[in-house]
């Protein structure tokens, strides 16, 4: 056989393998218990932001 066409074959398998194993792994991630995020975690969280200057009328 040619290089070219063992390199083509091994390729294509290399392809393949990793389609299946693409394939498999959506499938245990999908096949997972999904639940809901608690309450708590989806209220936005208070943000302070303060200024800092030596000189009181650069403040606004």
């Amino acid at each position: 056989m040619e290089w070219s066409k063992i390199v083509a074959i091994i390729t294509g398998a290399i392809s393949v393998i990793l389609a299946i194993a693409y394939l498999v792994l959506v499938q245990l991630l999908d096949y997972r218990d999904m639940k809901p995020a608690p309450v708590s975690e989806l209220t936005p969280q208070q943000v302070i932001v303060a200024l800092a200057s030596d000189d009181a009328e650069n403040l606004w």
